[in-house]
């Protein structure tokens, strides 16, 4: 009777040992091929094999063989491995969910520390330690989860040698199959295995071999473009370059956000009518997709594409022509409003501006919004106050990367009237300020916070437009990228709208052999990248007009109607 309870015993605790290797064996397999739940920071397991987990199996089931039990210390080892294998997975599956792009850890690594170091400043100390306190945690669980698992499946395997035999000749097996899978397209994928991670962190070690080459990375700048013009057509007007932060053409592709912007672009359309101003629009490609603004400032500014940290630290180590310095030649005062900018800006002394108006030069006393505290009008507004009223002055050109539209887009700004009030300590009344600074972002859902944040600085853009009713300025203004992915949505492009607001109708019919449409409403095919929008830009600056420069106001005086100006702004052709 003893010894029957004792075989029961034996048995009973034979069969939970098996039992937490298949748990073993199915957490570790999980760790290292999920996949994400596009476009959510969630993943899910699509029933896919890890051969790397394959091959640890069939090494330690070897190793037990011929060198007898792992020590605890090399299983520690292992699970360490593991976890840098998860982690490098994670982001290598939600990457393009969020951002639309592969990780590159060569220049992301730089620009998240720059993230974090935002986060710290705007984020309570509650929510720092809470975030960190949950990251260590989610490490340690995973460490200790995998080092369980590993001493599950080294135990078994020092144990029995059928176990050995066993996972050893079945992980040979399934390493032959996926060395056949790879070596023909005829072998059934079956079994499903996951793309290795040693292969991620294989491509990145590439990539960081890459960009540290001198040789590749001058290889890789091409020589400037021509970039001279007279500027004659401007006739001394201040041409303003705005880029309107994540502004993208999923504000068209997605019906959802068209529908729901249309008011806005009415509006906007009706001041520009009202005003006398005309707008051509295209698409142009960006280099940077969810993120990296600072790729598409330097590719449009300097007319070279740059779609990476390493063009990017190189051509700021040379001297080359940009539209900066192409105005600043012609006698035109340049200006940078950089309300995102709480740091030093070694790029500053590239491009060669006269003036920078970085978050402490702005000085903005209201309440703060969003990760970068200023809105977007009071930056216009310091801007006109500033710089383009005062008189007489030289021509302007501003360089202004707004920072409202940002993701995580909401809190949104209330619209003020009185642009006057925005410049005060106390820019908003009480009602409108508590209803904004209520609303917070859906992190699982953020398509229509972005939508409002975009509607907001087309109603500031409108508004100002009525404003400076009689200012004759060119108003260039594109978006730097797409929002990520998690809003742009799935297999998004990379275009970018590209506006041209002006009195000047010679100006606006100069671009039109270039790609672009009269209205607000840019259609396909793409003009061209970016980079190429500099020497267009110059070119319809460039040649003086043949009689006194025509403005669409004045050609609706002459012959009695808005009909160049309605068609102008609402996207007639």
């Amino acid at each position: 009777m003893i010894d029957g309870t004792a075989a029961g015993s034996a048995a009973k605790a034979r069969a939970w040992q098996w039992v937490g290797v298949c748990t073993a064996l199915l957490l570790l397999n999980g760790a290292v091929t999920f996949d994400n739940v596009w476009p959510t920071l969630g993943v899910w397991w699509p029933g896919e094999l890890s051969v790397e987990l394959t091959a640890l199996v069939l090494l330690l089931a070897l190793s037990n063989s011929w060198l007898g039990r792992t020590s605890p210390r090399l299983l520690g080892l292992l699970a360490g491995l593991v976890v840098l294998f998860a982690v490098g997975r994670y982001c290598d599956v939600t990457a393009p969910a969020l951002y639309g792009r592969e990780v590159n850890l060569y220049w992301d690594a730089p620009r998240l520390l720059s993230v974090v170091a935002m986060l710290v400043r705007v984020a309570a100390v509650w929510q720092i330690v809470a975030v960190a306190t949950g990251a260590l945690l989610i490490l340690t669980l995973l460490y200790l989860t995998a080092r369980w698992s590993l001493r599950q499946i080294d135990g078994a395997l020092s144990r029995y040698r059928r176990a050995r035999i066993g996972f050893g000749g079945a992980a040979a097996m399934l390493i032959g199959c996926f060395v056949a899978q790879q070596l023909s397209d005829r072998v059934p994928l079956v079994p499903r295995f996951s793309i290795p991670v040693s292969t991620t962190y294989g491509q990145q070690i590439a990539r960081v071999l890459d960009a540290v080459s001198a040789r590749r990375a001058n290889e890789a700048l091409p020589p400037s473009p021509p970039l001279h013009s007279s500027l004659a057509a401007l006739s001394g007007s201040d041409v303003l370059l705005v880029f309107l932060e994540s502004y993208g053409s999923v504000t068209y592709d997605r019906p959802e956000f068209e529908r729901a912007l249309q008011p806005a672009r009415e509006q906007l359309a009706a001041a520009l009518q009202d005003t006398g101003r005309g707008v051509v629009s295209a698409y142009v490609s960006s280099p940077t997709f969810g993120g990296e603004s600072v790729l598409a400032h330097l590719s449009l500014l300097s007319g070279i594409e740059v779609r990476d940290s390493t063009r990017y630290a190189l051509l700021m180590t040379q001297q080359r022509p940009t539209l900066v310095s192409v105005f600043k030649a012609a006698g035109y005062r340049t200006v940078a409003v950089m309300p995102g900018m709480r740091q030093d800006w070694p790029e500053g002394a590239f491009y060669g501006f006269d003036e920078i108006y970085d978050a402490a030069r702005l000085d903005y006393q209201g309440p703060g919004f969003g990760w970068w505290h200023i809105p977007d009008q009071f930056a216009v507004a310091a801007l006109d106050e500033r710089e383009l009223q005062p008189h007489p002055r030289k021509p302007l050109f501003v360089f202004f990367p707004t920072v409202s539209t940002h993701i995580p887009f909401q809190p949104v700004p209330p619209m003020q009237p009185d642009w006057q009030r925005m410049l005060s300590p106390q820019p908003y009344d009480a009602a409108p300020l508590r209803r904004a600074l209520t609303r917070r972002p859906d992190w699982t859902d953020m398509g229509m916070s972005y939508v409002s944040s975009v509607q907001y600085f087309f109603d500031l853009l409108a508004s100002y437009l009525r404003e400076r009713a009689n200012d004759d300025f060119v108003l260039i203004i594109l978006g730097d990228h797409q929002p990520a992915a998690n809003v742009s949505g799935e297999g998004a492009p990379w275009d970018v709208p590209v506006h041209v607001i002006s009195k000047r109708q010679d100006i606006l019919d100069a671009l039109l052999p270039y790609g672009f449409k009269r209205g607000l409403t840019p259609t396909r095919p793409v003009a061209g990248k970016m980079n190429e929008l500099a020497p267009w830009l110059l070119a319809s600056f460039n040649q003086p007009p043949t009689e006194p420069t025509k403005t669409l106001q004045s050609a609706h005086n002459a012959d009695g109607s808005r009909a160049i100006a309605a068609g102008a702004a609402a996207g007639g052709n």
